[in-house]
């Protein structure tokens, strides 16, 4: 490996493998940049899919002001979700697969059609929006304390973790999804409370907002993709043993337990 970027990704590679969180990237590689801690990320990105991961979308990241506070960062970011990171309402999420999880609640979107042609109108976003569901993601950093500049959680594909998916899905334009509420319990205890305006203002605003980023990138959205739309409120630490419920107004509830 011959450059900051390689030794960076290899890092990040080693401490998922390992389950052992490392030193920001930011300061031990001199990743300062947002397009060189992209760079990091994508260097991982290829690497999975060469070893057979699947791309079946993408993640948004450091919508809600609430997490920004929490992080120290004042602008989003988005990362890759593989195939082996989605689980369904009910199932059990495996903490061996996490070193350090935090949940939020949030948003998710199902692409219906394509969209790779340019950077796309507001009009051409939303026709290419087929459904909305209620999830939950599990973040976690590879970073140790959680102690990320806007660098490190970006070459660490965002903080990617895994998520959980709802079982019923609603078609875009049924429900005002900036005004709904959402209450996130653990245990049974009021953990997370927020709504769908926290997160950019409104969460289709964050997805338009990765359609764009993605398209100037090179990248389209592709059908059947998912878009996790951000955070709707805070973060909570979990452990294994936690049951996360996680309800969405109208849209409806989402949960799992961490094993």
């Amino acid at each position: 490996m011959d450059n900051a970027a390689d030794r960076a990704a290899a890092a990040l590679r080693e401490a998922r493998r390992s389950g052992t969180p490392i030193p920001p990237i930011s300061a031990g590689f001199a990743i300062a940049s947002l397009e060189a801690a992209y760079g990091v990320a994508e260097i991982n990105t290829r690497i999975r899919v060469a070893e057979g991961g699947r791309i079946v979308g993408r993640k948004i990241g450091l919508t809600s002001r609430a997490v920004q506070l929490q992080l120290g960062v004042d602008q989003p970011d988005f990362g890759v979700l593989f195939q082996d990171m989605e689980f369904q309402h009910a199932q059990e999420v495996p903490m061996r697969r996490l070193m350090q999880p935090k949940a939020e609640a949030e948003i998710a979107f199902v692409v219906g059609r394509e969209l790779d042609a340019g950077v796309p109108s507001w009009a051409e976003f939303l026709r290419c929006i087929a459904y909305a569901l209620p999830a939950i993601e599990t973040v976690d950093s590879a970073i140790a304390d959680w102690k990320i500049t806007l660098a490190d959680t970006v070459a660490d594909n965002a903080s990617c973790g895994l998520y959980v998916l709802g079982d019923q899905p609603v078609a875009l334009g049924a429900l005002n999804l900036g005004e709904l509420g959402m209450q996130m319990t653990c245990n049974g205890e009021l953990a997370s409370v927020g709504g769908g305006a926290a997160c950019l203002g409104h969460p289709l605003r964050a997805a338009f907002w990765l359609a764009r980023t993605m398209a100037a990138r090179g990248a389209g959205l592709q059908a059947g993709e998912v878009i996790l739309s951000g955070a709707l409120g805070p973060m909570v630490r979990v452990v294994a043993g936690d049951h996360i419920h996680a309800q969405i107004g109208a849209l409806g509830s989402v949960a799992c337990r961490i094993v």
